[in-house]
């Protein structure tokens, strides 16, 4: 199970800050954390999470979870009211914590609220910039940035002029030019159409496969999800209630309900399918591609009755 915990059966928080058993590195440690607002609304509650080399991790729950603030606890941008946060072993709160933004690059759910230059030029290369890159170097890594997702050709345009679509590939593009080990998003593909979502989609990816970055996925999309997360972690009432595999979490039932989410498409669809023709298999495929190549296509037919297929 690769470090991982399932959560109890009534979806209790799970006790998760004992040592990980992952073999890559381990970049980001939240350590029993707890956020409470200035208004006394509780954030997240003694909240244990990990994020390890070269991975994608999908933080999973329905709104008002505290994903959005356990994102924002990954850089410093808030820090817990208790517990601690340490990115390569330094303390976000502590000595040097102030730097480590530049280990880990949020992408906000509300693109409008990282854009902000008149140029997208200008706003991609704000952040090497106060990297301390010279201008030069500066402006290649932003044009560098911006060919990555697709964008060169929005350099000169105007950030509030661009589209919803438009406005999420600069502002990825932003924390690319910084070169982050780490990658947040918070609902990365939220009101984007199809076409954009499928971009998006692409380069979280690409971040991983290609450009060897780890990458935390707020979202409530499970189908998302589901395609490309290595790890799954469920939220609920700020505190995690399991850490595992998509396969491992997305069929549990009881576990999904407690959480206050329902199957991905897919897994809805498979065990239709299965109950449909009386079928049981421990095959646990996670998209369509995955179920057209399960023995159940190529066997439902055969005979009657209820079949076993191992």
């Amino acid at each position: 199970m690769n470090g991982s915990v399932p959560g109890g059966p009534g979806g209790e928080a799970i006790p998760s800050c004992a040592p990980g058993q992952q073999e890559r590195r381990e970049l980001l440690h939240v350590d029993c954390a707890s956020h409470v607002y200035p208004d006394g609304t509780r954030g997240i509650h003694e909240l244990c999470f990990r994020v390890y080399e070269g991975e994608i991790v999908a933080l999973c729950g329905p709104n008002g979870a505290g994903k959005s603030t356990l994102i924002e606890h990954l850089n410093g941008l808030l820090q817990p009211s208790s517990g601690r946060v340490t990115v390569l072993g330094k303390e976000t709160g502590g000595k040097g914590g102030a730097e480590l933004w530049r280990f880990v690059g949020v992408v906000f759910q509300r693109s409008d609220d990282q854009l902000f230059a008149p140029t997208v030029l200008d706003d991609v290369m704000f952040g090497p910039l106060n990297l301390g890159l010279p201008p030069d170097q500066a402006t290649r890594r932003a044009r560098d940035a911006l060919a990555a997702v697709g964008a060169p050709d929005l350099e000169a345009k105007m950030p509030a002029y661009l589209s919803g679509g438009q406005k999420r590939l600069v502002a990825i593009a932003g924390i690319l030019a910084m070169d982050p080990l780490i990658i947040a998003f918070d609902e990365p593909t939220s009101d984007l159409d199809p076409v954009h979502g499928a971009v998006i989609e692409g380069i979280i990816r690409d971040l991983r496969d290609r450009r060897g970055k780890s990458v935390v996925l707020a979202t409530h999309d499970l189908d998302l999800a589901s395609r490309i997360a290595d790890r799954v972690c469920l939220v609920k009432g700020g505190s995690l209630i399991a850490d595992g595999s998509p396969r491992e979490i997305f069929y549990n039932q009881d576990l999904l309900k407690a959480a206050g989410l329902l199957e991905p498409a897919p897994v809805r669809f498979f065990r239709d399918l299965c109950r449909e023709y009386g079928i049981e298999t421990t095959d646990r495929p996670l998209t369509l591609e995955e179920i057209s190549r399960s023995p159940v296509f190529s066997r439902y037919g055969e005979g009657s009755g209820r079949k076993k297929l191992e």
